[in-house]
């Protein structure tokens, strides 16, 4: 049994011990409401899924078979329910639940085929159906997190068919299926046991080559990340040791952080198109969680895994410092919570698994766990005090977790750190994040200090160190407490309240558990009471207390409504104290509540009382309760009394001039005493009795009084009483039962997952009423529910006031006594019995039982709340015709009716309400699994019982919410009762009502009716419809009618019930006469929310046409809306536009249903192709999407297999069910002219240039989102084109929408050649048109044409098509040529899923782009060739090339390469992006292995593999960049005037050599962003020396184009065999002659050791160290400088030997140097260089260290210092250094500045006080 079930109150816990049988009945009822030959019976079983969630929220114990059962037939119907989209979600987000609640106790199978083609057939094909996207999203989510539960249940071999499946997806990176095959392979690949033996070593090298393909891109890193994660945790036989230096390297690389003042986010990050993006859920940032699963995992004792992450934590931490927050603070935050739980989550793993033999060497021992830790404590040190508030939180959180594990590491830490904050008065966010940390660790400092365990290990200090730092902690908090700074305040209340949860109690007797030797309890607890009074005292109130009903008798200040811990605090204080503590704490309070009014702080007086009251009822109410209640009597005595209390009749007759009223002093004494009495008698329970007379006796006064203000406090008063009576509420909650075994003065803490039923038990003790109570109970609603109801009837029937006034108050008050009444007994009143519809009551198919809940002991009777209703009904009658204007009577009304009606509704609210509190849970009162301190570990977390007994006292209060309310939705025998149907008539009339406040309320209340009773929903829908409908509704009506409308219950209900659907729809198309804005607007957001909700109709609204019962026919509906939806109808746009959305929703959803749905498609098609030349612009882009889903069978489409055109007799019966309709309509005269038109106006062509047409029609397609909403109606999820990324920049912004070039394809595919005969002239016309948004039309339709691939095209090639394209290429025009580019993209885009099959047209498209073009033309035309030609080039996929494209791929490199000094730059950048993805092209072609049966295709492969152009492109480069260097006038300007006459011939070659140069450079930019530069490293290696040497020339064009180079190549990184290359580049250029050359190489050397520092050999990086050493003393000071930068850089992340022998090497040197100088006092032989090296080697070693004072840095600051005498440069480089060293080292100086000797400080004192300007 659950710990939550077994400590529910006793009355409940034995109806518990039921609901295993209820749950078998009920799964039996589910099984047989399906019937497996009727499909659509599915839906009959989902009014049974929110009945079996409640057992599995209600933690019920259940049978194991039932729950398996359940699982499979769960898993049965989501895959029979294909189409059923909500269906499925319905039942797959139950079998989620199950799966995910019992994972490790079921054993079944699970296939995974299934579940592949349901998400394929629903997300993945142009088949979508009319479904909203709210529903689909909600879809996909459902069933990826299905796949995910089912993943462990897939049987052996599942692994490898999946990874056969997918991993043909990923053989082209450059297209985007490579995405979702990743996306598929990390969502659906299984590793369970099962499958262990397809994950080997060979698999993880493919996995990591394939990871490579596509460089630096998010969404691929996460996907990739993710499963080698998974592999990596569940399968420890395989030995990762070879692959950790490649994998460190890439979660290195993953954290964009800026590196060396780079930037701080990939320059090119590959774009993943949205859908796919959204499909696969990957955040942004860097995938954290995987990265930290993967390094956990890999950890092992011996293994080189920890140095590594060693290195990782070394390089990360200076992000988590403060000052170096932003962007990536977040993904670092997430890294080190997620570490430091996997950390947790393995260790418990371990300690469960028993079989220890095999494992047990992989396990993590003391050493591993000390190491890990030390490497997490860097972080945190560096995290703890960060302006990100996650960030210190989950700092605190970290450490909290990991003293358990490490006390001896994490104590002394935490403890110098709260120690430092005291010190520092300046920064107070510091204290407050410390007072954070000592909280949250709490527990771990007294189980170190207490236990016998935590003693034996000497944990730092000596044994009362950490007591210590409590005691010091405690008596800070009292001065923590302070009105002005909500932060710290909490934080110290939360501090006080973690410590005392631990201890058992608190006594100041001298025996062995006075454990805290420094603090005398008593007087710590009279000062913190002071402190606590005062800080009450000077309490604002958050909000002005506003007057009115709801001025709840809490509306707090921030210590209540910030956080639960001031009123955990008080209980946990008051309830450890020792029984002479608590007397004397209590007669403090006691004086203090009585001497003082505070309406100020009237929730947190009145908890504080409260928690007296719950620590020990008998006394509080003595010396509290009685002396507030006889004050509050006295006080009220002598007022004058209305009599509408209840005490007798008042006598009506009389008119009373003169209104009595209180003093406003004396009103407002009484209204805090009786709000504070309300709020302190919460769990008073029989204690309460005694005061029986005077609580009757101040309530009734309270009622009688005059003020309203006093009326309200009575209303808390009655409700609190009647609640404390009768509602069961645990009494013990914070006192201490049982012991630490390992401490005896802690209390010990409860996990509930460890809970058995036979241990000693431990729950609470309920308050359960006794008759006495009951009786009590029942007197008060006598007296204020019965008496109350009476005197309403009265006032309604006789009206027995004359003066309205008097007749309004007597009615406030009456209703207020029934409303505190209702609220005040809750559920414990009994709900009305339904009536049953056949007279029956006993039917054998209702349960009489789901769950047990109760809210307490049951009073009045069923009858009382069936008058009730009743009497409220005449009275709201009454109300709405004589007091319509009064908005408190009829708030009153409804919330009364709320109670009544919707029974179980406020415990609900109490439960959710409370939820949100627990969502701040801290980590204070959590004690991890395991627990290293005292060796004990659990099954889960561990808590106090006190928090426990919380939860399990919110789960009865939800379990009484839900017991009953289910009972009869279930059965179609029973209608609600009478009284449910009369208050939902009072109900619809209020949620019309013209104020807003009455409308919103009766509307909430309404629909939690009629969840309850479904049957009622039609009733409501037809009744509001005609609000809509009729044109004299006023506005709020249409107000409150769309609000109701709108919800998802009236929604959802439509898709079952025809009649009421179609009087929605027509009630909305109808009601455009409604004037004003506010109605449009409802109305218009009532159709967008039915467009995404929209799940279908119901199968019977076809079938009424066959027996007209009730309901309209279906054709004669779509036809009537269809006469709506012309433009000649006259509605306003937005209307049409609705009707025409309408209309195709309902032809998709009865594409089902055979009679119907070919008339109804192919009008409806005609309908909107008609639409396409629309005047109304939003009309036409819908029209656009429904051609798209409209248009689907293409006979006239050639099949891949025979494009011959052999079965011409195949034709003739293959004719599309469209084709008649719609070739009628495209055969008019014109029709292509005028549509072509109207489309042209849907282009926006936003450029500076063309000002001109955006003035027309702008603004048109410049749509609001709710119009988005309903034209673009279905998410493109289909594989929207472009299926390649997109990152040429030459194509420039096209305005080419490709889903208008797929409505020509459609089109043509439907009806054949006659479509292109009519399209033709036109097309003509429009393609040499000046407009450049008819030219972006002329390429849509061209695109479609040359994409269509239907039967009789390569005739209309020949005749027309080619040459219409040839006057394209030659044509002037330069402002269309991005949608020409993406014109022919698109038509040699390949077909089929991955874009494989070749189109028909391609050969002869990209021949007619090969053609030479004559040699007058000019360099535009040249350039836009190239152009079309990389954009052609791009959609073809590498691997499947046949012979001829290979032969053009060849003609064309060496045409390009021939090319590469052209005159025009526009050319030379084309012909730059062109060669690159011919290159790459060529690459992947030679990856991917062939068989040719052919001699010349081999022939051709064997050329290309000779790679001719990478040997041309590199012997021109190394040429190239010595002629620049030597022409290039920077450098020698003496000669410059000489060599220009004796070498003018050389200058025409110059020019050249630039020339090829830049094109070069284009080449490379474009490598590196298209992301194919996987597959080009070796020759972009060749090039980083050009790179490097030409950043600085005169030539300013080439040196922009190399910085980009430069910019791109920092990110790039580079695998062995390539790397070793590079390195070798970087010693040549760091030694090259030309010193920009070599500082260029040092800024590039920066960000490349970062990222190659796990993967770069011993010996590389010695190497690399000595050249940067070397430069240090180099003959160019930026050089020097440099040089010293990139060598701080290089200790800080490097290599510790290397760096700690450079470290002393320096201060060697710099001391031999200085001492030489003191000899001597005159000048040495050395050079100005080397002394300001060695003063730079020195500089370098100090700034390596930024925040921390390692013991050698002292010494070299000092000498250092002592330099600063030195002649310029040395003495400005001292000055900055030490400048620095101060900046970086302020935060902590005062403690720093102990490692320093008077001496040493006396010369940096010197150093760094700037020279007096008059010395």
């Amino acid at each position: 049994m659950h710990l939550y079930n077994a400590w529910l109150p006793p009355p409940v816990v034995e109806e518990t011990k039921k609901e295993k049988d209820s749950f078998r009945s009920v799964l039996k009822f589910v099984k047989d409401s399906y019937k497996p030959d009727d499909p659509d019976s599915v839906y009959s079983t989902l009014k049974w899924i929110s009945v079996l969630e409640l057992f599995i929220k209600a933690k019920s114990e259940l049978n194991l078979e039932d729950v398996a059962e359940l699982v499979q037939f769960g898993i049965e119907l989501f895959n029979i329910s294909q189409n059923k989209l909500y269906a499925q979600v319905r039942w797959g987000n139950l079998t989620v639940r199950v799966l995910n609640k019992y994972r490790k106790k079921l054993a079944f199978k699970v296939q995974w085929r299934p579940l592949y083609d349901t998400l394929i057939h629903t997300h993945f094909t142009r088949n979508t159906g009319p479904e909203g996207w709210r529903l689909r999203q909600r879809h996909f989510q459902t069933i990826t997190s299905l796949v995910r539960s089912c993943r462990r249940f897939f049987p052996a071999g599942s692994a490898l068919e999946i990874w056969n499946e997918f991993s043909s997806l990923l053989e082209n990176p450059w297209h985007n299926s490579s995405f979702e095959g990743s996306g598929f392979l990390r969502l659906f690949l299984p590793t369970n046991l099962e499958n262990q033996d397809f994950y080997t070593d060979t698999w993880v090298k493919k996995s990591l080559n394939v990871w490579d393909s596509i460089p630096n891109s998010q969404f691929w890193n996460s996907q990739w990340a993710a499963i080698i994660a998974r592999v990596i945790k569940n399968y420890d036989f395989i030995d990762w040791e070879c692959f950790l230096p490649m994998l460190f390297s890439r979660y290195l690389n993953m954290f964009e952080v800026p590196v060396a003042n780079g930037s701080a986010s990939y320059p090119y990050s590959v774009d993943v198109p949205r859908y796919t993006r959204f499909l696969f859920s990957n955040k942004t940032s860097t995938p954290a969680k995987a990265i930290a699963k993967s390094i956990v995992y890999l950890l092992k004792p011996g293994g080189a895994a920890q140095e590594h992450f060693e290195k990782l934590g070394n390089l990360l931490e200076q992000y988590y410092h403060p000052s170096n927050g932003g962007r990536w603070t977040y993904s670092l935050e997430r890294f080190l919570f997620h570490l430091v739980i996997m950390f947790q989550k393995r260790l418990l793993r371990e300690q469960k698994i028993t079989d220890k033999n095999r494992q047990a060497e992989m396990f993590l021992g003391r050493s591993e766990r000390t190491y890990f830790v030390s490497v997490l404590l860097k972080l945190i040190d560096r995290g703890q005090y960060s302006k990100d508030e996650h960030l210190s939180e989950t700092v605190a959180a970290a450490t909290s977790i990991l003293s358990y594990v490490e006390p001896t590491l994490v104590l002394p830490f935490l403890a110098s750190r709260f120690h430092l904050a005291l010190e520092t008065m300046t920064a107070t966010h510091q204290l407050k994040t410390a007072v954070m940390s000592v909280a949250f660790a709490g527990r771990s400092l007294f189980l170190t200090s207490l236990s016998t365990q935590g003693k034996q290990e000497d944990c730092g200090g000596n044994d009362d160190a950490y007591i210590d730092l409590l005691t010091i902690s405690l008596s800070n908090a009292l001065l923590g407490m302070d009105a002005n700074d909500p932060p710290k305040t909490l934080a110290t209340m939360q501090l006080i309240g973690s410590i005392f949860s631990n201890i058992a109690t608190l006594d100041d007797s001298t025996d062995q558990l006075s454990f805290m030797p420094m603090i005398q309890f008593s007087e710590w607890l009279d000062e913190f009471l002071c402190r606590l009074f005062s800080l009450l005292q000077h309490l604002e109130p958050s909000s002005v207390l506003h007057e009115g009903l709801h001025s709840s008798a809490t509306s707090g200040t921030f210590l209540v409504d910030d956080g639960p811990f001031y009123y955990c605090m008080l209980e946990i204080l008051l309830g450890r104290l020792s029984k002479s503590l608590y007397n004397q704490a209590l007669r403090k309070i006691a004086k203090f509540v009585r001497t003082n009014i505070l309406p100020g702080a009237v929730a947190e007086v009145g908890l504080l009382c409260c928690a007296c009251v719950h620590s020990n009822p008998e006394e509080a109410v003595a010396s509290l309760v009685d002396p507030i209640l006889s004050s509050v009597i006295s006080s009220l005595k002598g007022t004058p009394a209305t009599g509408f209390g209840g005490r007798g009749n008042p006598d009506g007759t009389v008119s009373i001039k003169a209104k009595p009223t209180l003093s406003p002093a004396l009103e407002t004494a009484i209204d805090y005493q009786l709000k504070i009495l309300s709020v302190a008698i919460n769990y008073g329970g029989p204690a309460l009795l005694r005061c029986k007379d005077q609580f009757k006796e101040a309530i009734v006064s309270a009622f009688e009084s005059p003020s309203w203000k006093v009326n309200g406090a009575g209303d808390h008063l009655l409700r609190s009483l009647l609640g404390s009576l009768i509602v069961y509420y645990p009494m013990d909650q914070y006192k201490s039962i049982s012991r630490h075994p390992a401490a005896m003065a802690l209390e010990e803490w409860i996990s509930a997952k460890d809970y058995n039923s036979d241990g000693p038990s431990l729950g609470p003790k309920w308050h359960v009423p006794n008759d006495d109570e009951v009786q009590f109970a029942n007197e008060l609603l006598n007296l204020h529910f019965q008496s109350a109801l009476d005197d309403l009837l009265k006032i309604c029937q006789n009206k027995i006031h004359s003066d309205p006034g008097n007749e309004k108050d007597h009615l406030k008050v009456t209703l207020l006594r029934i409303d505190s009444s209702l609220q005040g007994v809750l559920s414990c009143l009994p709900d009305f019995s339904p009536s049953s519809r056949n007279g029956i009551v006993k039917d054998a198919s209702h349960i009489s039982f789901l769950i047990a809940g109760a809210t307490g002991s049951s009073v009045g009777s069923a009858g009382l709340r069936e008058k009730a209703v009743e009497i409220m009904h005449a009275a709201c009658k009454y109300m709405l015709e004589e007091k319509s204007d009064d908005s408190i009577l009829l708030i009153l009304t409804v919330r009364i009716m709320d109670a009544l009606v919707n029974f179980g509704s406020l415990e609900y609210e109490e439960w959710s309400n409370h939820r949100q509190a627990w969502k701040l849970e801290s980590a204070a009162i959590l004690e991890p699994p395991m627990n290293f301190i005292v060796s004990s570990h659990s099954q889960g977390k561990k808590r106090p019982r006190w928090a426990l007994m919380d939860k399990a006292y919110m789960h009865n209060t939800w379990r009484s919410s839900q017991s009953s309310y289910h009972l009869f939705r279930m059965s179609g025998n029973f209608s609600p009762p009478d009284q449910a149907i009369l208050l939902m008539d009072d109900l619809l009339k209020l949620s019309l009502h013209s104020y807003e406040t009455v409308r919103s309320l009766a509307g909430k209340s309404l629909l939690k009716m009629i969840k309850r009773w479904p049957s009622m929903i039609s009733k409501c829908v037809l009744s509001l419809t005609e609000h809509l409908r009729n044109p004299s509704s006023p506005e709020y009506a249409v107000l409150g009618s769309c609000s109701v409308l709108s919800t998802q219950t009236v929604l959802k209900h439509l898709t079952a019930d025809p009649k009421a659907l179609s009087s929605f729809l027509l009630g909305i198309l109808s009601s455009s006469h409604h004037e004003s804005l506010k109605a449009q607007k409802a109305i218009n957001e009532l159709f967008v929310m039915y467009n995404i909700y929209f799940s279908g109709v119901s199968r019977s609204i076809f079938r009424t046409s066959d027996n007209h019962i009730d309901g309209p026919n279906f054709a004669d509906l779509v036809s009537q809306i269809g006469s709506m939806s012309f433009d000649s109808s006259g509605l306003h746009w937005r209307y049409n536009l609705m009707a025409n959305r309408v209309l195709l929703l309902l032809a998709m959803a009865s594409r089902s249903d055979p009679n119907f749905s070919s008339k109804i498609l192919s009008e409806t098609a005609g309908h909107f192709l008609k639409n396409l030349k629309s005047q109304l612009p939003q009309t036409r882009i819908l029209a656009i999407s429904a051609l798209n889903t409209l248009l689907k069978e293409s006979p006239y489409k050639l099949s891949a297999e025979n494009q011959s055109a052999v079965f011409e007799d195949l034709q003739t019966n293959a004719k599309s069910s469209l084709e008649g309709a719609l070739s009628e309509i495209f055969q008019e005269e014109g029709f292509f002219n005028e549509t072509l038109n109207s489309l042209s106006h849907v282009h926006v062509i936003t450029d500076t240039d063309s000002t001109s047409s955006r003035g027309s029609h702008g603004n048109s397609f410049i749509q609001n989102l709710a119009d988005k909403s309903i034209t673009r109606f279905y998410f493109d999820f289909s594989s929207s084109w472009p299926r390649t990324p997109s990152w040429i920049s030459l194509f420039g912004s096209d305005t080419f929408y490709s889903n208008f070039a797929r409505i020509f394809k459609r089109l043509i595919q439907e009806c054949g050649m006659p479509v292109l005969q009519a399209l033709k002239g036109t097309l003509e016309e429009f393609a040499n048109a000046k407009e450049r948004s008819k030219q972006c039309v002329a390429a849509e339709a061209l695109a479609g044409v040359l994409h269509s691939d239907i039967n009789g095209l390569i005739g209309a090639w020949d005749n027309w098509i080619i040459v219409q394209l040839q006057t394209v290429i030659l044509s002037q025009s330069v402002e269309s040529i991005p949608e020409w580019a993406a014109c022919l993209r698109y038509s040699v885009t390949g077909k089929g899923k991955y874009g494989t099959t070749v189109p028909v047209l391609r050969k002869q498209i990209l021949d007619c782009l090969m053609a030479p073009l004559p040699p007058t033309v000019n360099t535009t035309v040249v350039a836009k060739r190239y152009t079309f030609l990389s954009a052609a080039l791009i959609e073809i996929s590498p691997q499947k090339m046949p012979v001829t494209e290979i032969e053009l791929h060849n003609r064309l490199m060496n045409e390009l390469l021939d090319n590469m000094c052209h005159s025009s730059a526009q050319v030379r950048e084309a012909i730059g992006i062109t060669l690159s993805v011919l290159c790459s092209n060529i690459r992947l072609h030679l990856s991917s292995a062939h068989d040719y049966s052919c001699e010349e295709a081999s022939e051709i492969d064997n050329q290309l593999k000779e790679e001719k152009w990478v040997l041309v492109m590199k012997d021109r480069a190394s040429d190239v960049v010595t002629n620049i260097q030597n022409t290039s006038p920077a450098d020698n300007l003496e000669t410059a005037g000489q060599t220009a006459f004796q070498n003018g011939y050389l200058n025409g070659d110059a020019q050249d050599d630039v020339k090829w140069m830049e094109t070069l450079f284009h080449f490379i930019i474009s490598t590196l962003k298209s992301g194919r530069s996987s597959y080009l490293l070796d020759v972009i290696v060749q090039f980083l020396y050009p790179v490097l040497s030409l950043q600085e020339t005169s030539n300013k064009d080439l040196s922009t184009l190399a910085k980009a180079c430069f910019e791109l190549l920092k990110w790039r990184i580079f695998w062995a065999p390539h790397l070793q290359r590079v390195v070798s580049v970087i010693l040549c250029s760091a030694i090259d002659p030309n010193w920009r050359t070599r500082s260029a190489t040092l800024t590039y050397l920066r960000t490349f050791m970062y990222r190659h520092t796990f993967i770069l050999s011993n010996v590389e990086k010695q190497q690399i160290w000595k050249t940067v050493e070397s430069l240090l003393r180099d003959n160019q000071v930026e050089v020097r400088e440099h040089a010293a930068a990139v060598l701080a850089g290089l200790v800080k992340g490097g290599n510790e030997d290397l760096a700690r022998d450079f470290r002393e090497r320096a201060y060697l040197e710099a001391n031999i140097i200085h001492r030489k100088k003191k000899q001597r006092k005159l000048k040495t032989g050395q050079s100005i260089a080397s002394i300001h090296g060695a003063v730079l080697a020195l500089v370098a070693s100090v700034l390596s260290v930024p925040y921390d004072m390692p013991s050698w840095l002292p010494d070299h600051v000092t000498l250092l210092a002592c330099f600063g005498g030195e002649p310029s440069p040395v003495k400005s480089t001292v000055t900055k250094a030490i400048a620095e060293f101060r900046r970086t080292h302020a935060d902590t100086w005062n403690v720093q500045k102990d490692s320093f000797t008077e001496e040493q400080l006396e010369v940096l004192a010197d150093t760094s006080s700037s020279s007096s300007y008059f010395a």
